[in-house]
């Protein structure tokens, strides 16, 4: 899960570096008395959460840039694997709840970029340039440093353009599969009232129960042995039209609306994450999953809190057990990973991308909040929204770039002329 927060400043490395700072003893209530439960609980939702809210946009992503379903079935399985161990040995090592998920942005701006020059082998190049870029932030703190001056209502208005296509697509879809779609929309409208949290995931069952419904009343063939998870290894093949296209604009929207906003939550709860650390488990681990089909792998932000809050354990120093449950967790919802994609596969016209849309609508709305916060930098955030959203590229760049570019210029020059 993915929500845009306000960009703080990368850590300093000798600060990352420490250790979590949590709060007081005295602040602890009685964890005498709280046993396993609350944290092992909190980490199933943790991880039940993060998949299901998101999945779908991980698989339109991927179809979008040209994978086939059993290729979106293996980048699936890959970000539910890799991540899980990754959140595994990350807390156990620092003794916090250091919770990893895949990029949701980073999904959203795959399916709004659509085919990439030189086909999926290109777009698999990608993933592995993000990846590397991720390790170096790590370890070479100006380029982090570089991606938090990024201007935020530019970051924020690019994602928000990059979403509006997605967010529009609940709309288009109860004109293709009303039967499915609007089952599916008002059940996650009612929870969205009385139980907010599993809204998405209800949509989903919901959607899943229609999409059931459908297969069976239209004896449409499952092919069973889709479901088994597997992996397809693809070689990464690499261009300049990709690599700006997808891994530039994929790095950035990773880093500004998924690991820097991921330091923040944490600090929130009083955890000082291990930048350097991190940073090179989810470089690395996105560099393993890319053959695979896995585009980004990063800190989570929103889902993070789950894990790291008082809800979890009153002990600051005992809520890891939550996030290494949820990476448990992430590997046993893997080996169902395949079985969810061959069910949408088959399902009607717009099931997959009316649970995707309506997942991403509280990030869309934090992104516009965002984006037009500051009236005096609106007409450049207007511009990023607009360039993003047209899905127009050039010369084999998605629209993402552009819009980034023309933003940032647009800003340079009615910053200059007020001056």
């Amino acid at each position: 899960m993915s929500q845009v927060s306000p960009v703080p400043a990368v850590p300093t490395a000798p600060e990352a570096e420490q250790a979590p700072l949590g709060p007081s003893t005295s602040d602890i209530e009685t964890p005498s008395k709280v046993g396993l439960a609350h944290p092992l609980g909190a980490g199933v939702v943790t991880a039940l959460v993060g998949f299901t809210s998101s999945f779908a946009v991980v698989l339109s992503g991927l179809t979008a840039v040209g994978a086939t379903s059993a290729q979106a079935a293996s980048g699936l399985l890959a970000l539910c694997v890799i991540p899980a161990v990754g959140m595994m040995l990350l807390s156990y090592r620092y003794r916090m709840p250091i919770t990893l998920a895949w990029s949701t942005p980073g999904a959203a701006l795959l399916a709004s970029t659509g085919a990439v020059a030189g086909g999926w082998a290109a777009a698999v190049g990608a993933f592995a340039i993000t990846g590397v870029l991720i390790v170096i932030t790590g370890l070479w703190q100006r380029l982090g440093g570089l991606v938090a001056a990024i201007p935020v209502e530019i970051a924020q208005a690019m994602l928000a353009g990059v979403l509006l296509p997605l967010c529009l697509a609940p709309v288009k879809a109860v004109q293709t599969s009303p039967a499915v779609v609007v089952p599916v929309i008002v059940v996650w409208l009612v929870l969205q009232r009385v139980a907010k949290r599993w809204a998405v995931i209800a949509a989903f069952a919901t959607a899943a129960i229609g999409a059931g419904i459908s297969i069976a009343v239209q004896h449409k063939h499952l092919d069973l042995a889709a479901m088994t998870p597997s992996l397809e290894l693809t070689l990464p093949h690499w261009n300049w039209q990709a690599i700006i296209g997808v891994a530039i604009p994929l790095y950035v929207v990773t880093m500004a609306s998924q690991n820097i906003p991921g330091t923040a939550v944490m600090s929130s709860f009083g955890y000082r994450v291990p930048w350097r650390a991190s940073m090179t488990v989810t470089g690395i681990g996105t560099m393993l999953s890319a053959p695979a089909g896995g585009h980004a792998i990063n800190l989570a932000a929103i889902s993070a809190a789950l894990s790291a809050a008082p809800a979890a354990h009153p002990d600051p120093k005992r809520r890891w057990i939550a996030t290494f449950t949820a990476g448990a967790t992430y590997l046993i919802v893997a080996l169902g990973s395949a079985a969810v994609v061959t069910l949408i596969a088959t399902a009607p016209s717009g099931t997959l991308e009316t649970v995707a849309g309506l997942a991403l609508l509280a990030t869309l709305a934090a992104a516009l909040t965002g984006a037009m916060k500051s009236e005096q930098h609106r007409e450049a955030a207007a511009v990023t929204f607009l360039i993003a959203a047209s899905g127009v590229g050039f010369v084999g760049i998605g629209a993402a770039f552009w819009a980034l570019l023309a933003g940032l210029v647009v800003r340079q020059v009615l910053a200059y002329r007020k001056d």
